[in-house]
């Protein structure tokens, strides 16, 4: 079982993003590795480029992740750790799966409508045929599971769609990947607007739990969050209660437990006030060792960048032959001899 997934190197990382994704890919490596193959976990600084971005910072922003990546367990002896633009096959294989991917998938795809809609000056072609890139990311390791939060599925089901459209065309190249999203924590909410998803371009910074965030940050971002007026107030997973609903699904995340497991550790719980500390506790205790390794892995940049060619050698292993398996079906480039 080989597993791929990706991180975008923009922003400030939330907890969304380490609940949705960077807890799959730790636990992923192990998983991975007890079945005998690998988990390759990458930053994705090409598709970075599909928002406006300030190149002085493009660096800066790829060191600060990866230190997250790494700070939260990601373990480069155990797992391949690269920085996309490093494994020059990513970009080629996307070319080739254009061929097979209709421009009508693309134009439904709902972070395009999305992204589209706020980029006043350039929508660039390169926001529109991310999900190509996306597919060749994964398509390229012939990886059979991608973990990724839940507003991404959209995008694996068009990697799906394109890989078996390849193979039903050309032969029986690409492996057809499965989604894999967390049974709880997939979609952790802004603290300040519970219908929507915490992001890095929230309308509120008290919404957005960093995880760089201090103790005391986070501690503060929880107490103000919004939950309801109910009253006596009900600690309770409901549709009819966001707020509620969005703190018990952290907590739960946060301390590994289920959903059904956090509320009733709060049966005594005065009010929604013990549900907001109680949360807040949590997510300290869960962030607190990465803050303190990031801090130790950020400030050497050389450590990082061998890191990083480490991992494109051990990337390019794989993704080389994949991609002449690929130009042999579809008669690109020279013969093969021998």
């Amino acid at each position: 079982m080989r597993i791929f997934s990706g991180l975008q190197p923009t922003g400030r990382k939330h907890l969304g993003n380490y609940i949705g994704a960077i807890v799959q890919y730790v636990e992923g490596q192990q998983r991975a590795a007890d079945a005998g193959d690998v988990a390759i976990y990458c930053v994705v600084d090409l598709h970075a480029m599909t928002v406006p971005w300030v190149p002085g910072e493009m660096r800066e922003r790829v060191y600060d992740t990866a230190s997250i990546l790494l700070a939260a367990g990601l373990d480069p002896d155990r797992c391949i750790f690269i920085r996309q633009s490093d494994v020059p096959e990513h970009t080629e294989l996307a070319w080739h799966l254009g061929a097979v991917t209709a421009h009508g998938d693309l134009n439904r795809m709902h972070q395009f409508k999305e992204k589209s809609a706020k980029q006043r000056d350039l929508v660039s072609s390169d926001l529109f045929t991310y999900p190509v890139l996306m597919a060749a990311d994964v398509l390229a390791y012939r990886a059979d599971e991608v973990p990724v939060g839940d507003d991404q599925r959209q995008h694996v089901e068009l990697m799906r769609d394109v890989a078996q459209r390849f193979n039903e065309r050309f032969g029986d190249v690409l492996v057809v990947p499965e989604l894999k999203i967390p049974e709880v924590g997939a979609r952790i909410m802004d603290l300040q607007d519970p219908t929507s998803k915490m992001s890095t371009s929230s309308a509120s910074l008290e919404g957005t739990v960093h995880v760089l965030d201090d103790a005391q940050a986070v501690e503060k971002k929880f107490k103000r969050a919004v939950t309801d007026s109910e009253d006596p107030p009900r600690i309770v997973r409901d549709k009819s209660k966001p707020g509620v609903s969005n703190l018990l699904d952290i907590l739960a995340a946060a301390r590994r437990t289920t959903v059904e497991e956090a509320t009733a550790s709060l049966a005594g719980a005065r009010g929604y006030g013990d549900l907001k500390v109680a949360t807040a506790d949590a997510v300290n205790a869960l962030l607190a060792p990465v803050r303190e390794r990031y801090v130790e892995l950020r400030a050497d940049e050389d450590a990082l960048e061998d890191i990083f060619a480490a991992g494109a050698e051990k990337a390019r292993a794989i993704t080389r032959p994949v991609l002449a398996d690929v130009r042999e079906a579809m008669g690109v480039g020279p013969r093969p001899r021998g």
